[in-house]
């Protein structure tokens, strides 16, 4: 991975559960959340090569339940069917929801070539979220500004959000991309259509 462009980072970082981490303790902060994510974002990037597709997705699942809060997003994202859905449609689209991520973070993150990140800040945000502000750095210089949103559930901070080089949330264009579907399809079509993307990048066994 010779550079991280702004496409890449705006689908990476929305669901881009891929550090392979220990949980955080109920003390540890939204900036540690995001130190420890991006730490071992690096290790993963660093050992890509040897794990292959397939070993990534492996290694992302832990961290992926562990940093993320996946429920909260689908259900962000499908709003206003998420209400409307069944009890198996809406398992159904977490477990698609999480697939379909698992499978661009491990097909794209494919390799290392000396990116660095770097914090900028933390601050209060909306309804009691913390904004971490960070930096990655390419090797030729060029970077992108990436600010996480986290949100603190039972005692301990999740990430629910990104929003890369100032621009708009990613939780925001996956609703409106997901909407659409919906509308068209319901939440057995949505369910379809992220089961088949995964399908395509990694195939189940």
């Amino acid at each position: 991975m010779k550079s991280i462009s702004r496409n890449i980072i705006k689908t990476l970082f929305l669901l881009t559960f891929l550090t392979y981490s220990p949980a955080l303790t109920a003390d540890e902060g939204a900036g540690a959340l995001v130190e420890n994510f991006q730490d071992n974002l690096l290790s993963v990037m660093k050992e890509a090569k040897t794990l292959g597709p397939k070993g990534r997705y492996e290694r992302l699942e832990k961290p992926i339940d562990q940093t993320f809060h996946l429920a909260l997003m689908i259900r962000v994202a499908t709003k206003p069917y998420w209400k409307k859905a069944t009890k198996e449609q809406r398992k159904q689209l977490l477990t698609a929801f999480r697939r379909m991520s698992l499978s661009t973070l491990a097909t794209l993150f494919d390799g290392y070539s000396g990116q660095v990140f770097k914090h900028i800040d933390e601050k209060d945000g909306p309804q009691k979220t913390r904004i971490v502000r960070t930096k990655i750095v390419n090797p030729d210089k060029s970077s992108h500004d990436i600010a996480y949103v986290a949100k603190k559930y039972q005692d301990r901070w999740y990430l629910v959000d990104v929003i890369v080089d100032n621009g708009i949330s990613e939780l925001s264009v996956r609703r409106s991309e997901y909407h659409r579907i919906l509308s068209e399809s319901g939440p057995d079509g949505l369910i379809r259509i992220l089961n088949a993307k995964a399908d395509e990048l990694i195939p189940r066994e």
